[in-house]
């Protein structure tokens, strides 16, 4: 998708004001606009542009109180209700580290941000809101009934940019990497992948063999991986909420991985959605855009880590999903059982 540069501002208010019951990203897909120049057009009236600085964004949301932290991708939203403390900062990574929000943000991707508010059914709707240079959301914070105006207002005026025009420069998106793979150092890969310790050396592993996830997941083989039906992700979410069995569900884009821990209770499945809907966390699954699923095992100091993961067409991750270990609880072996159960795909056998 090419952004329509030709687009000003004001044409963008003026069908926006035709169309106001579209969410902000269906309506930025329906007129080719990125998310981030719709949000930029309303600069002036209750937007402001403001630095996307993790390091100064993120200690001034953590004085903001309860919020709703939002991160998507074109398959799949999470949503966690909570505070941010406990930030982290890092060059190439940082963190926020809390039992509600846990998130992994990745700051070269963190390219503009607005503070927005806009009026709701009851009264005013403020948020933050984080783009990449494609004006893709990297992320979003909304804010709580109960959460701190008075931060929030401090943040904007102590944030605010010089620029403030409304219009907004973007790139061209760049399309999701297929799957990479080099079936020559497929041994190699194996005998390497047998010899981790931690979950983290496998994008060091696929990154030195030239290959990406999905690529080493298609050649890598059993024990390591298993090929799942797109339909396993659907059924393992519902024997993780009938079995009780507490999780790790992580779900993000490029700038941020936002994750759930904890049980899954109550799922509505609403035409292609697959919803999570319990107190303080929402999932939203875009079911029919599971092109790929893997079962996955790494092997760490503290025991095999077994995940699901799903891809979409393009060969991009969509979400993953581990079981929870808490102190109260290892919730990993009902999982890896769990995980054992989904039915391998089905290979067509080759016609005589």
């Amino acid at each position: 998708m090419t952004p329509r540069a030709s687009m000003l501002p004001a044409e963008i208010r003026t069908a926006r004001a035709e169309i106001a019951s579209l969410r902000d990203r269906d309506f930025a897909d329906k007129f080719q606009i990125s998310e981030a120049q719709l949000v930029a057009a309303y600069i002036g009236e209750g937007v402001t542009r403001i630095t996307a600085a993790p390091d100064d964004l993120i200690p001034r949301i953590c004085d903001l109180g309860e919020v709703m932290a939002l991160t998507r991708n074109a398959s799949c939203v999470i949503e966690k209700v909570g505070t941010y403390e406990n930030y982290h900062s890092g060059q190439h990574a940082s963190m926020v580290l809390t039992e509600a929000i846990d998130l992994r943000l990745f700051p070269r991707h963190f390219i503009s941000a607005f503070a927005v508010v806009r009026p709701g059914d009851n009264g005013l709707k403020r948020s933050i809101q984080i783009f990449d240079a494609a004006g893709d959301a990297v992320h979003k914070v909304h804010l709580r009934d109960s959460s701190n105006v008075d931060a929030f207002n401090r943040l904007v005026r102590d944030l605010a940019v010089e620029d403030q025009s409304q219009e907004h420069a973007v790139e061209v998106r760049k399309p999701t990497e297929a799957a990479k793979a080099d079936p020559e150092k497929a041994d190699l890969l194996r005998a390497e992948w047998a010899k981790m310790t931690d979950t983290h050396q496998f994008m060091r592993l696929t990154s030195k063999l030239k290959m990406n996830r999905l690529g080493a997941y298609r050649i890598a083989g059993e024990p390591f991986v298993r090929a799942l039906a797109p339909e396993a992700v659907n059924t393992m979410l519902h024997s993780v909420r009938d079995e009780t069995v507490e999780v790790m569900i992580f779900v993000g884009n490029m700038g941020c991985i936002e994750i759930h821990g904890g049980p899954v209770k109550n799922l509505r499945n609403m035409g292609p959605w697959q919803n999570i809907l319990d107190p303080g966390f929402d999932l939203h699954l875009r079911l029919d855009h599971i092109a790929e699923v893997w079962a996955v095992n790494k092997p760490t100091q503290r025991g095999d880590a077994v995940s699901v993961e799903a891809f979409d067409a393009e060969g991009g991750l969509i979400l993953q999903v581990f079981g929870r270990r808490t102190d109260a609880k290892d919730h990993r072996p009902a999982w890896n059982a769990l995980v054992a159960d989904l039915a391998s795909l089905a290979i067509a056998e080759p016609a005589e």
